[in-house]
């Protein structure tokens, strides 16, 4: 299975490895985005096993920096499927899970210890609660499909963020970083394993190497997930063309070119760029 699942995830460029079968790695290389599902209940105790996986994942320092919001109100999952497209199967589904940079528990305990934490205003302990939060995510994912669910992530919580946490309630120094949909995949519209670029592209050894012909630095993967949009029905475009079309502009951000406004309305401080920005 382990080499099938390879060469769904690599095609011809899948790497010839003599692999042992395990069950685990066969899942984590056949994962797919689900984005339709049937509106069956999950079984009992799956957000609790989920966010027991989450919070196995590691944390840098067991700081923690990370909470989740479980949200399964059919009113407040339809609230946040229009913010942040709309996308519809965050409706369907029963259950979506919205991943956070949480620094404000740390401050909470400060100010019972009559303490100051001035290191949560520095860049860098945002950026650990985003890792964290991502770490943990992850973990449930899966976890989530080791249960026979499907999940599909949400970075569109980062459109409206401010919106978002209304919905949520969410305090200051408390940031929606993605959401994570989950349910049952609907049999009717099974998801597809989608190729990713060549290892010769993203795998660096000992250190960064520029490859002296850049027109081939991707390879084939142009014409790879041409034919997976073809096959799928999707609009075909280069990958290549597609993701510097998706950074062409501040507009193509779809509201993310903000993010450090939000990151201030949401409380959030930063004296390490503030004061390098200053005159």
């Amino acid at each position: 299975m382990t080499v099938t699942a390879l060469q769904a995830r690599y095609g011809e460029t899948a790497p010839a490895l003599n692999l042992p079968e395990l069950p685990l790695l066969d899942a984590m290389l056949s994962h797919r985005s689900v984005r339709h599902f049937v509106r069956d209940a999950l079984p009992a105790h799956t957000l609790e096993t989920l966010v027991a996986a989450a919070q196995s994942a590691p944390t840098s320092s067991n700081l923690q920096t990370w909470s989740v919001i479980a949200v399964e109100s059919q009113e407040r999952r339809e609230q946040l499927a229009n913010l942040v497209g709309p996308q519809k199967h965050l409706a369907a589904a029963p259950l979506v899970l919205v991943f956070l940079a949480d620094l404000s528990r740390i401050e909470r305990l400060a100010a019972l210890q009559e303490r100051s934490a001035v290191g949560l205003h520095y860049l860098d302990t945002f950026l650990m609660g985003v890792i964290d939060a991502a770490l943990a995510a992850q973990n449930a994912v899966v976890a989530a499909e080791a249960m026979g669910l499907g999940t599909v992530y949400v970075g569109g919580m980062r459109n409206q963020p401010e919106a978002v946490a209304k919905v949520l309630g969410t305090p200051k120094n408390v940031f929606p970083v993605f959401g994570l949909v989950v349910g049952h995949p609907d049999p009717a519209k099974p998801a597809a394993v989608k190729p990713r670029l060549p290892q010769s592209a993203v795998l660096h050894r000992e250190q960064y190497q520029v490859p002296a012909d850049q027109t081939q630095e991707i390879g084939g993967y142009n014409d790879a997930l041409r034919q997976f949009m073809r096959t799928h029905g999707m609009r075909e475009m280069d990958w290549s063309a597609q993701v510097v079309e998706r950074l062409g502009s501040p507009e193509a951000l779809t509201g993310r070119h903000r993010l450090y406004e939000a990151l201030r309305n949401a409380g959030f401080s930063y004296p390490d760029i503030d004061s390098s920005t200053e005159g």
